[in-house]
């Protein structure tokens, strides 16, 4: 078996850590745009946010393919934080998602009954 050195992992978690940090602030931004009935700019910072964190998920499937070809490598504490920031703001998108989805109903609802 091929033994990947640490430090290789390192530009990769940093990698995950970068992409999936801007698709935070990005869907930040698009709840700051639902809040403010800018529904076509909320949805628009979704899907920006959407394709920084299919770029961070990129960079550690690469990982997680080369150990399905015998390439190990030693924990990393680093990697381990990225795939868990990785994860936990896919989940923040996809909640972000449905609260702008609501702001924009609530302000259906809300014109309809005037």
């Amino acid at each position: 078996m091929k033994s990947m050195e640490d430090n290789e992992l390192v530009p990769v978690a940093m990698q995950i850590i970068l992409h999936a940090g801007d698709a935070r602030v990005k869907a930040d931004e698009a709840l700051e745009f639902a809040k403010n009935a800018d529904f076509n700019s909320a949805y628009a910072s979704l899907a920006d946010s959407k394709a920084d964190i299919i770029q961070a998920h990129q960079s550690q499937t690469k990982v997680i393919q080369d150990e399905t070809r015998g390439v190990t490598h030693e924990p990393n504490l680093l990697f381990t934080h990225a795939q868990d920031t990785l994860m936990t703001i896919a989940s923040e998108i996809r909640f972000a998602r449905r609260l702008v989805e609501l702001y924009e109903l609530i302000l259906q609802n809300g014109e309809e009954n005037k």
